[in-house]
């Protein structure tokens, strides 16, 4: 049986941070949701994405054809987004503070398709990374490898596990497709042989999961030795 440690009260606090991000900006989603679909049954129509809301509250707030009622609920909606906003600056501030001060964040951001919030998330659920004898295991742990169904001698792969700690997974796959709508687009100058030829036979997202995978065991190999981050020669630099 493996044990894990328990974590420091410090360690604990952070985790509670990243929570109330995560809460946050779940709340924002919902929220934007809320104010595009409020504006389509008035017949305003905006397009996908955080960055259109502002511009929509503009629009409503100068359209004199709606009611006074459904623009003054407009201006509350955008008055609770702009504050929603304003928290997850804060909130995202504070968990730079804890990256920068952090020597092996530092050094797991530098990884293509990590990042800041990506390298502290690594290190506030991640327990002692030695207690995972290979970088696979490591993978197996964050449900990144495909369950095994073989039988009589026969290989058969599944879907992968979602065994452990789905924030921490989902921001490694999030991370391994930016990496490749930049190798798609022909953006990346040093896309790697692998993950090209690899696009070619499988699906984008059965590629962000191999990808992720591949990300998860270079992060366990950096923790456990202390190593820095070198690209090799045909790798895709950072999103």
């Amino acid at each position: 049986m493996r044990f894990v440690p328990v974590k420091t009260a410090d360690q604990q606090a952070a985790l509670m941070l990243v929570g109330m991000r995560e809460r946050l900006i779940r709340h924002r989603t919902q929220l934007a949701n809320a104010i595009r679909g409020f504006g389509m049954e008035f017949g305003i129509v905006a397009a996908s994405g955080m960055s259109r809301i502002e511009p929509l509250l503009e629009r409503i707030a100068g359209d004199q054809s709606l009611p006074d009622l459904a623009r003054e609920l407009f201006a509350m909606h955008g008055d609770e987004y702009r504050g929603l906003l304003s928290e997850i600056k804060l909130i995202e501030g504070k968990l730079m503070d804890l990256h920068r001060a952090d020597e092996c964040s530092r050094r797991l951001a530098e990884i293509p398709g990590v990042g800041p919030v990506g390298a502290s998330l690594l290190m506030m659920k991640t327990p002692d990374p030695r207690m995972f004898k290979c970088g696979r295991d490591f993978a197996a742990w964050l449900g990144l490898t495909p369950k095994d169904h073989s039988t009589a001698g026969k290989v058969r792969l599944g879907v992968i596990t979602r065994a452990g700690d789905e924030m921490l997974r989902s921001v490694l796959v999030v991370g391994a497709t930016a990496i490749l709508q930049h190798v798609r687009a022909g953006r990346s100058r040093h896309a790697s042989r692998w993950l090209t030829e690899l696009l070619q036979r499988k699906k984008p997202k059965l590629v962000a999961v191999a990808l992720a995978n591949k990300i998860a065991r270079i992060a366990w190999k950096l923790m456990v030795s202390g190593e820095k981050y070198r690209r090799m020669e045909g790798q895709p630099q950072a999103a």
